[in-house]
């Protein structure tokens, strides 16, 4: 794929100019499977709209929490409140609603670059390189299924270490994983663009040790999950149009409710950031 990810579209929020003491914008989603608002997209959205807020301070950290389902349909606009402007950091509060309701509401901290101290998790030096792996284009796009068919044209190259989880789980089920992912195309060099296109893609697959620890596929029938609440730390920039190593893991599932924890590496081993998520996964009865 040359040329723009056809996703990007979404991450271009229209001012609306609203004086209700917020800024206001809007949004449209691209297609998702069910006709649901993919996470990943309201999430990158709300760090955008914060962004438009915010000069010469970067993204650090965000929490959020996903409120109701959203309609691929309809538009997102985008309530935009200044919490707080400090001499080195700010912060600001994001709704997305949907027909006059919230679907996902998050605070966001952005920070003036600084210096100081500094550490990182080890990079992985032992994981297979992103090339010698299969694409989730090439296991998927011979499937006549309407999922398949668009998990396999997405705008991001995903790439399982330990193989897919699809169809089914393959290998030891153990509630751990990493995956590659980079977009497919060429992004503007515009470090703030990058830091929410990697929000986009934290959601991609940070339920899926949940999924791998339990034997569960995407295409099990039965299992539904949903994302509940994500945050995500920002430590380096880096480029979302590189290969970025996402390794993956879960500490606990119970209550129909799993929680994950992810780290996302660039190929020259810099840790660029950390994410976290609790998702809601049932399974039929006496899965």
């Amino acid at each position: 794929m040359n040329g723009e990810p056809d996703f990007l579209r979404t991450l271009r929020l229209e001012d609306t100019g609203a004086s209700t003491g917020e800024t206001i914008l809007t949004g449209a989603s691209h297609w998702s499977p069910g006709g649901r608002v993919f996470g990943g997209q309201v999430l990158a959205q709300c760090i955008v709209a914060a962004q438009t807020t915010i000069e010469g301070r970067d993204v650090h950290s965000m929490h959020g929490y996903f409120l109701r389902p959203g309609d691929i349909d309809v538009p997102i606009t985008f309530g935009v409140e200044r919490i707080h402007d400090g001499r080195s950091f700010a912060a600001r509060r994001v709704q997305a609603y949907q027909r006059g309701v919230p679907i996902f509401s998050m605070i966001a901290s952005f920070q003036v670059p600084d210096t100081g101290v500094e550490h990182q998790d080890p990079y992985p030096v032992d994981t297979p390189a992103p090339e010698s792996l299969p694409s989730a284009a090439s296991i998927l796009s011979a499937i006549d299924h309407p999922v398949a068919r668009a998990w396999a044209e997405r705008s991001i190259d995903l790439r399982h270490v330990e193989g897919p989880v699809f169809l089914d789980v393959q290998g030891e089920h153990v509630p751990h994983q990493a995956v590659w992912f980079r977009v497919q195309g060429d992004l503007p060099d515009d470090p703030a663009l990058h830091r929410a296109v990697l929000g986009y893609a934290s959601d991609l697959s940070i339920l899926e040790p949940v999924m791998r620890r339990h034997g569960l596929a995407w295409g099990t029938p039965g299992v539904k999950s949903a994302s509940l609440d994500h945050a995500m730390w920002w430590h380096r920039d880096g480029r979302a149009d590189e290969w970025v190593l996402y390794t993956q893991e879960s500490p606990s599932a119970q209550g129909g409710r799993g929680l994950a924890f992810g780290r996302m590496f660039s190929r020259d081993g810099r840790l660029l950031a950390t994410v976290a998520q609790e998702g809601m996964m049932r399974v039929p009865t006496g899965g």
